[in-house]
This record gives structure tokens, C-alpha cells and sequence, in this order.
């Protein structure tokens, strides 16, 4: 036999933790999960947006430079 995990397994260890964390501990550590992942998402975009600056002040020196 495979063993697997079936939908009472998961039904079971979803009770435990809303047991143990209650509701509202899971709710709020889902939003703070949610802000994390924005706030990464913004630094991400920031990042690439600071290396484009960079890109085009170094062609722009080198530009200068040819002249």
C-alpha cells in the first residue's frame, strides 16, 4: 500500500493548527506574510529601476568621454 496524504490527514493537522494558533493569530500572520511579499516585490522593482539609472549614467559618462 502507498502511503499518501489524505484529505483527513490534512483535515486533522488544519484543526490542530487553528487549535493551537487560533484565528486571529493565523489572519495576522497571514497579512504580515502579505506585506512581506509586497514589500519584496517593491524592492525588487526599485532595484531594477536603480541598475536602468546606473546603465544609462555610465553610457551617458562614457558618451561624454568620446567627445
Amino acid at each position: 500500500m502507498i502511503m499518501g496524504i489524505s484529505f483527513w490527514q490534512i483535515a486533522i493537522v488544519v484543526v490542530l493548527v487553528v487549535l493551537l494558533f487560533g484565528r486571529g493569530k493565523i489572519s495576522s500572520l497571514m497579512g504580515d506574510v502579505a506585506k512581506g511579499i509586497k514589500s519584496f516585490k517593491k524592492g525588487m522593482s526599485e532595484d531594477t529601476s536603480i541598475n536602468n539609472q546606473d546603465d544609462n549614467s555610465k553610457s551617458e559618462d562614457s558618451d561624454a568621454e568620446k567627445k
